[in-house]
């Protein structure tokens, strides 16, 4: 049967560019995205389909924005760096001879829609290649025998079935539509039903079977989500005609005639030779590679030799070594012999990767399910310890595994990487194996290299780095309520999944490496300050920290009875009962009925409930004032005070936080489960749940902080004289500032003056203009623009500082830390003015919270080296914002107050000091 590939052009190019790394050419252009989707035709072309085309969307309105104005409003505009290579990706279809199809007033995917269901009808197999969940509405089987399927290049994904429509997404084909618009779709700013995602989406359809039913039976479901379905009706039925692909344009081209048409070879030498594309142009040549698919690229993951041998990598044009995107040959390791000879080659390796599978994501419960190890590039094994699938062979006790690796684990001479190895640190130390020698981990050279990018996985630095589609863990483990666990997992493909994961990483590290080498700043934040934190991270997260389980159920008790006496006050103030938790009733209630003005929209031109409308119009109404304290009150409630106690690990009776060091791109630590970072400090209620994180019997809690450390930064970094003088005197630096802008002497500061000058102090480190620090103060924004010029009258090094900063943010791309991290700023180009603005404002603030991050966790690094040699008399628990929390013998008190400001104040030479702020109490509140 003949075969027609519509390609998903605008889809791929998109995705090549967010996926792929920002290469370029010898003379500079953008290249990324160009590669990907070259690349990608190239796949489609040895295929030699009898037709092919490559759809696109035409530049201007389509038939869906007079259907709905703000369809796709929110949409930034396409980067500089992208539209540079949408012309010579153009060329380079044209000259391969596919045909290029774009419609106006259509979008690329009614076209391919139309097609698609034409072709299938005359008896052509289809396959429609791109990305985009949407298209799965077009997969079918045509009476006379021919399909409609999907394929994701990028992913190695399918969808040629209705089964594998409901595998993927839990409904048909021909029920995509109406869950699409139950959901709606925030890329294309269709708003669907409030909180109803993919699994409730298709539950209703699964009932009811078609959107028509779900709203015929919408008074029949119950709860919050019942309520938002039955206000979202009205815009249900223009969802489904957004969201649904046409199928019946009246096209110039039919299916059989998107003939390849002969190639201009001259023409792809030029472009490719441009674009630095060598294996492509070693294929137009006539090189082995264009005669035939290769026998791995047929038959990815064949067995053998009782080993496995990875799917090949996509050529890559980045000027890495070969051997670092080919096949991976890998083994599973079930007997002695082939143990022992792992560990013969571990012991002459200079350094080896290594991962752990488990059966828990939590690495404080996490057991071991086994551990893939890689010498080499391409060579790798994975050792089976519990996997418990049917008729699975024998594998090696667990304990004889561990005494064997553990002279290697254990050995620091012996250099080991990973990826986010802080997690495999856990899971090893819970088996008996204090891990030394961990020398390097792929996530934090990432991390180090390029702050800025959304994702330091494997499987995405994989694609970025070395163009290698890795296996990814639902592929081997399923998805949903089919979803089995790793120890479930056949051997064979636990094999090529996991052995995989400890190749890769060292692939990665051996391109990622010589990249920062190259960079000796970067280095040293990778070597000195990253990479020695990993261990001090992992011990504050094993050491935990006590929670008073019955304090908090005391808290939540109250916290209920605050929130049912602020539910009472906002019906009394209403006149009339209503759901505070719907923004539907209360928009309706404060907008049309008490006619408050709506001074923030939603993306929908809607007016916002959220917490920035209601602090808007709080000083026009009660109402607005009670639902904020409401919310506030049942945020506590379920984030902490009915939480933490469920997160008690049942071992160690303690609650085991998780810090992120590839989190935020200034390299501050974020927290999770539980998040302590969010905890609120200025509310009362706030502060009580601190008085529940509590030390045992004969110990206390010390709270250590460092004082006003970012505007001591900016001090240092400007090197303004009056600024450095008053930190130096040691005086209040917001009166000091007051003193100075308002001409007064220090003692005749008003209460007001030197809140002014607070705000301007730290308001001007986060970008804050006359109208911020105006609504801050309750000031006229003359007022405040008259505040601002005289700060920087008085405090001119810091105006230049700023100045210097953009400038050089303007010149370079990013900017950089006292200690040489680097924080790209990615709009500071754009022709938008916000993004522009917002990049302004990072390029002033990043240094110094940057530079705060990297004092904390030289600091961390230090004491943990000093606690070491304490013998447990005291712990650190906890690091939140500028704050390290300790644990410690009473009789230990001294010490530790005397050793740690001191250890914090040394982590770095500044034009000023650094000071600590102590506390010492039996709970967090209490030393704070």
């Amino acid at each position: 049967m003949a075969k027609l590939v519509l390609i998903d052009g605008s889809s791929y190019l998109y995705r090549a560019f967010h996926a792929l790394p920002p290469l370029s050419n010898a003379a500079g252009e953008p290249t990324g995205a160009l590669f990907g989707v070259v690349n990608m035709l190239r796949g489609h072309l040895k295929e030699k389909p009898e037709y092919i085309a490559f759809v696109v969307d035409a530049p201007g309105k389509t038939f869906r924005d007079d259907l709905y104005p703000e369809y796709k409003a929110n949409r930034p505009p396409m980067p500089d760096e992208l539209r540079a290579q949408v012309e010579p990706m153009m060329a380079i279809v044209s000259a391969l001879g596919i045909p290029i199809i774009r419609e106006s007033g259509v979008e690329a995917d009614d076209v391919i829609g139309t097609l698609a269901v034409q072709g299938a009808a005359q008896g052509i197999d289809v396959v429609v290649s791109t990305g985009d969940k949407d298209m799965a509405q077009l997969v079918r089987r045509a009476p006379n025998g021919a399909g409609v399927a999907l394929v994701n290049t990028m992913s190695g994904g399918k969808l040629d079935s209705d089964a594998a429509v409901l595998d993927k997404f839990g409904v048909r084909a021909d029920q995509i539509v109406d869950y699409l618009a139950l959901m709606g779709d925030t890329v294309d700013n269709i708003p669907g039903v409030p909180k109803c995602g993919p699994k409730t989406a298709a539950k209703w359809l699964a009932e009811y079977g078609t959107l028509d039913g779900v709203i015929a039976n919408a008074g029949k479901i119950g709860g919050k989500i019942g309520e938002s379905l039955r206000e979202a009706l009205p815009r249900l039925p223009l969802n489904r005609e957004l969201t649904t692909i046409k199928t019946d344009l009246a096209l110039h081209e039919a299916p059989g005639e998107l003939h390849l048409r002969e190639r201009d070879v001259e023409a792809l030498r030029v472009l490719y030779t441009r674009y630095g594309f060598n294996q492509a142009l070693k294929e137009l040549d006539g090189g082995a590679a264009s005669a035939s698919v290769k026998a791995d690229e047929k038959e990815p993951g064949v067995a053998r030799g009782g080993g496995f041998v990875a799917p090949a990598a996509p050529a890559a044009q980045t000027g890495i070594d070969p051997a670092l995107s080919a096949p991976g040959d890998y083994e599973c390791v079930l007997t002695p012999a082939q143990l022992e000879a792992w560990v013969a080659q571990l012991h002459a390796a200079e350094e080896f990767a290594f991962d752990t599978e488990t059966d828990s994501l939590d690495p404080m419960r996490a057991n071991l399910v086994g551990i893939s190890l890689s010498v080499k590039p391409g060579k790798a094994c994975y050792i089976p310890l519990a996997h418990s699938a049917p008729g699975v062979a024998a594998q090696l006790p667990r304990d004889v595994v561990l005494a064997a690796l553990r002279p290697l684990l254990a050995d620091p001479a012996k250099k080991k990487l990973g990826q986010h190895g802080k997690y495999d640190i856990h899971v090893l130390r819970r088996h008996g194996i204090d891990l030394q020698g961990y020398a390097d981990d792929t996530m934090l050279e990432s991390f180090v290299l390029n702050a800025g990018i959304a994702r330091h996985d494997m499987d995405s630095l994989a694609l970025r780095h070395l163009g290698y589609q890795t296996v990814k863990y639902e592929d081997v483990v399923g998805k949903g309520a089919k979803q089995i666990g790793f120890a479930q997992v056949a051997l064979d493909d636990a094999t090529r999944y996991a052995a995989e994961d400890a190749d890769i990483t060292l692939r990665l590290h051996r391109v990622m490496l010589p990249k920062l080498e190259a960079e000796p700043k970067l280095l040293s934040v990778y070597r000195d300050i990253e990479m020695p934190l990993v261990p001090v991270l992992a011990r504050i997260e094993a050491n935990g920290v006590m929670i008073d389980a019955d304090e908090l159920r005391r808290q939540s008790a109250e916290l209920s009875r605050r929130m049912l006496a602020a539910q009472q006050k906002a019906t009394e103030l209403a006149g009339r009962s209503f759901n505070l938790d719907s923004p539907k009733q209360l928009g309706a209630l404060l907008f049309d009925e008490l006619k408050l003005p709506a001074l923030v929209k939603t993306p929908s031109g809607a007016p916002s409930t959220n917490e920035e409308a209601l602090e808007a119009i709080a000083d026009q109404h009660e109402l607005p004032r009670i639902i904020l304290e409401y919310r506030g009150l049942a945020k506590l409630r379920s984030t902490y005070t009915d939480k933490l106690p469920e997160m008690v690990n049942p071992d160690t009776g303690r609650v085991h936080t998780s810090y992120h060091q590839a989190g935020a791109a200034t390299g501050r630590l974020s927290s999770s489960d539980p998040n302590l970072q969010n905890i609120p400090i200025r509310s009362e209620e706030g502060r009580r749940i601190r008085t529940a994180f509590v030390a045992p019997p004969g110990r206390k809690l010390v709270a250590c902080d460092y004082s006003q450390i970012e505007l001591r930064i900016m001090a240092h970094l400007s090197e303004d004289a009056t600024l450095v003088r008053a930190f130096e005197s040691g005086a209040d630096i917001h009166r000091a500032t007051a003193a100075e802008v308002f001409g007064k002497p220090l003692e005749e500061v008003t209460s007001n003056e030197r809140r002014a000058a607070k705000a301007i102090n730290f308001g001007l480190m986060y970008g804050m203009g006359a109208f911020g620090l105006a609504r801050q103060l309750g000031i006229a924004r003359g007022e405040a623009q008259d505040y601002i010029a005289l700060y920087f009258s008085r405090y001119p090094g810091v105006r230049d500082f700023m100045e210097r900063t953009r400038e050089q943010a303007r010149e370079q791309g990013y900017v950089e830390t006292v200690f040489g991290r680097r924080l790209a700023l990615d709009y500071i180009h754009s022709r938008n003015a916000a993004q522009r603005a917002g990049a302004e404002r990072a390029a002033i603030n990043a240094p110094m919270q940057g530079t705060a991050a990297d004092i904390i966790k030289r600091a961390m690094v230090d004491i943990d080296g000093w606690l070491a040699g304490q013998g447990g008399r005291a712990l650190m628990l906890m690091q939140v914002h500028d704050e390290l929390v300790f644990e410690a013998d009473e009789a230990f008190l001294p010490t530790l107050l005397a050793e740690v400001p001191a250890r914090m104040a040394g982590a770095a030479r500044l034009r000023v000091p650094l000071v600590v702020d102590t506390g010492v109490g039996d709970n967090w509140d209490e030393a704070h």
